[in-house]
Order: C-alpha cells, then sequence, then structure tokens
C-alpha cells in the first residue's frame, strides 16, 4: 500500500500494526511511501528488488506450499516516471514465467470507463500502460463494490472519480486461485478506498468466529473487573483465559454492541452511496456521505 510515508516513521508505525514483518520504500516527495506487511507464519516473503515505485518479493503460501511473484506498485504521477516503471516492469516479465500478481495505485485509467469528470482518459498513456499489462501477460478479473478507487472529494460540479488503485494477474496465477476475485471496500478516510483481492472466497454464514481481543475495551473503566473476575476463579492460566473469554464477549455486547452496530450500519450506507456516486453523482449523495463519516469519525473516537 502506498501511504506517504518513509523511513523511520514508517518503521515505527508499521511496528505497532498486526504484522511481524515489514518492507518499506522511500517516499516520492509527498506521495509514495510503499509498504508491504505480512505474517511469517502464514507467509514467507523473499524481497527481490525494489524502486521507489515499486516492490518485487517472491510470497510463499507456507499451508499449499503455493509460491508466485507479487509487485507492489505506486506509479508516480509524474508521466515521464511511470514510463520507467512501466520499462521495469517489461524487464521483469522476461526474467521468469512465475505466477505473477501486480497491485497498487497506477495512477493511470486504462480505458474512458474508468475516469468520471476532469480531462479524458489520454489516448497515448493508456496504450503505454495497456502495452505493458499485455508484455507482462497480465489479466483483469473484474471487481465488485463501487465503480471508482479514487476521488478528489469535491463538489459534484468539479467531482473528478478515477478507477486506478488496482490488481492484475497472469494466467498461471489464475490457474492457482480459479476462485479469486477483487472487491473495492468503503472508503472512509482516505481519498482512496482499499481495495481487497480475496484468494479463497468462502461463505462465512454460520461460522462461529474466534474470540478477538478489542482495543477499545481498554477505554473503558469497566473493564478492569472483567479481568480482575477471570483471575479470582482459576489458579491456572487456561481456565482464566477461558473464562475472560466468555465473560469479555457478553460484557462487549452490552458496553459496546450498539456502537459496533451503528459502525457496520454506516459503512454499508457509505458503500451503497459510493457505488450509485460512481454510475450517477449528485450534491444530495456527496453531502449526505460527508454526514454519515462525520458520523464515523464521532464514533471512532
Amino acid at each position: 500500500m502506498e501511504t506517504k510515508i518513509g523511513g523511520d516513521r514508517a518503521k515505527e508505525i508499521s511496528s505497532r500494526l498486526p504484522f511481524d514483518e515489514a518492507f518499506h520504500t522511500d517516499t516520492i516527495g509527498y506521495a509514495g511511501g510503499l509498504w508491504m506487511l505480512w505474517n511469517s507464519d502464514r507467509v514467507e516473503v523473499s524481497i527481490l528488488s525494489s524502486t521507489e515505485q515499486e516492490i518485487h518479493a517472491v510470497v510463499k503460501v507456507l499451508n499449499s506450499n503455493l509460491s508466485w511473484l507479487f509487485t507492489a506498485i505506486y506509479a508516480s504521477p509524474r508521466t515521464a516516471e511511470r514510463h520507467i516503471l512501466w520499462e521495469n516492469l517489461n524487464k521483469v516479465a522476461e526474467l521468469h514465467n512465475m505466477p505473477w500478481v501486480l497491485a497498487g495505485d497506477f495512477n493511470e485509467p486504462l480505458l474512458n470507463e474508468d475516469k468520471f469528470g476532469g480531462r479524458a482518459v489520454s489516448v497515448n498513456r493508456s496504450l503505454l500502460f495497456k502495452e505493458c499489462l499485455d508484455n507482462c501477460g497480465m489479466i483483469d478479473i473484474g471487481f465488485s463494490g463501487p465503480r471508482f478507487t479514487w476521488t478528489n472529494k469535491r463538489e459534484v460540479q468539479a467531482l473528478i472519480q478515477e478507477r486506478i488503485d488496482r490488481f492484475f494477474v497472469n494466467a498461471s496465477w489464475c490457474t492457482l486461485y480459479p476462485e479469486a476475485r477483487v472487491v473495492h471496500l468503503t472508503r472512509c478516510h482516505s481519498d482512496h478506498c482499499p481495495v481487497m483481492l480475496d484468494m479463497l472466497p468462502t461463505n462465512h454464514m454460520g461460522r462461529k468466529r474466534p474470540f478477538k481481543f478489542q482495543t477499545c475495551w481498554l477505554t473503558d473503566p469497566t473493564f478492569p473487573r472483567i479481568v480482575s473476575h477471570a483471575w479470582r476463579q482459576h489458579n491456572i492460566l487456561e481456565g482464566a483465559i477461558e473464562t475472560f473469554s466468555k465473560e469479555a464477549l457478553v460484557w462487549n455486547k452490552v458496553q459496546f454492541g450498539n456502537i459496533f452496530a451503528k459502525k457496520k450500519k454506516i459503512k454499508a450506507r457509505l458503500n451503497g452511496i459510493q457505488k450509485v456516486v460512481g454510475v450517477r453523482p449528485s450534491t444530495f449523495l456527496l453531502e449526505l456521505e460527508k454526514e454519515l463519516l462525520g458520523e464515523l469519525d464521532t464514533i471512532l473516537r
């Protein structure tokens, strides 16, 4: 992902995230700053090379023993530097025949339908982009969710929206993961929306969720009593953890359940609005989106 943060600050922030391994690139002025984050108990990642615009790595999935090439992209806003990136990708394509995923912010709409508002898509630039993708054997496997991944967040008369954050895969990767799908998730605080590649989609309906500690519990003054009560009932760690897990879930439903339900409802409404704005933007919908984002900020504080 592009974070606009590099150096020691990048390392400091990523060390607090729920991943035990990370790799960072430098920013390009006030843009760029690619981070690749992973958990070493799930994948083995070998970094091959990197520039300010790309990270190339071999990913080995530990529970399946499958390996493939993953390239994280932040294409420069400057056309000349994007041309360098396309040339680099062409060279990488000549050096391997592995299953391959390209992912990131390409800063270039590929088709006219990938943009709303502003200047028309440059035919020459999009042809160079497409030529690079063809040379790399890349396939667009489509997406679900809102149509565009970036917005300038302006009023409807000046609104620009683009689909520039993407996943591309080659044919041999498709063979490994034939059910894979791309999802444009709800955009909340950024001008970009998160984009997820779901490699093994499954139906989670009816499946019991594992226990998960919620950081927001620490902000509630009644939470220490839940911990103390669990420890007082047991002399061994295993029993205390089991009691704490059960009691914390009940307490969470009473104290925070309404908050989580509100958050889920607001994000669902935002996703629906962003889908419609991608097709028929209006002042009413853009104002409603701002209101809901304000409500979401209030809940998350």
